[in-house]
């Protein structure tokens, strides 16, 4: 428990991986709710589609009419297919493995550290997309205090005070957004696809007889 909080609820986008989480007091539905009106419609739109386990807490009427609202489609993850959350099972380990190395010895301030953590998760390079989640959102780098606190030079090469060439510079950022995206929409396909003939060389072909 850190600070009254004992769960960490999670979302993650399946095409960036960018990821949303908060820390939570209860398991309920209604912190569900919470979570989608503030961190997810709010900020980045009505999503097609939510995937989730079958946990009392996304398989409720509340649940079902909200996204019933909004038009979203629910799929749920069956106990025989656990891959279908594996976005997320990946996400959980990571943040996990961030969080140890910045939460003190007591382990009680993960509640605090969380966010800091995630900040860390966003800019970091994917290998399955080729940028990091935060470039794919935004369309740019993300800048780093140290480069803000020290003036690193390759910071300051780039700072442009001139307010219509940065207008125009952040026009042609948000223009290869869509560049950008197909190429991690590319990139991680070519990654799934590796990682599909790794999985099947461990596979070895059975025969059945009647």
């Amino acid at each position: 428990m850190s600070f009254g909080n004992s769960y960490i609820l999670v979302g993650v986008d399946y095409v960036s991986k960018w990821v949303e989480t908060i820390p939570c007091k209860y398991n309920d539905h209604k912190v569900v709710l919470k979570f989608l009106k503030e961190n997810i419609f709010s900020r980045f739109g009505v999503p097609k589609a939510i995937i989730s386990d079958r946990g009392t807490h996304f398989c409720n009427r509340p649940f079902e009419t909200l996204l019933a609202k909004y038009g979203v489609n629910h799929k749920v993850a069956t106990p025989y297919h656990p891959q279908t959350s594996g976005q997320v099972e990946l996400a959980n380990r990571e943040i996990k493995n961030i969080l140890m190395k910045v939460v003190n010895t007591s382990r009680r301030d993960w509640s605090i550290k969380l966010y800091d953590s995630l900040w860390a998760y966003r800019i970091t390079y994917k290998t399955i997309l080729g940028m990091s989640p935060y470039r794919l959102v935004y369309g740019k780098a993300c800048h780093l205090p140290m480069e803000v606190e020290y003036k690193v030079w390759s910071a300051i090469k780039k700072l442009n005070m001139d307010f219509i060439r940065a207008g125009a510079k952040r026009c042609l950022d948000l223009n290869e957004m869509e560049e950008l995206r197909n190429d991690a929409y590319i990139n991680s396909k070519v990654a799934k696809q590796r990682m599909k003939r790794w999985h099947d060389q461990l596979i070895s072909n059975k025969e059945f007889w009647k």
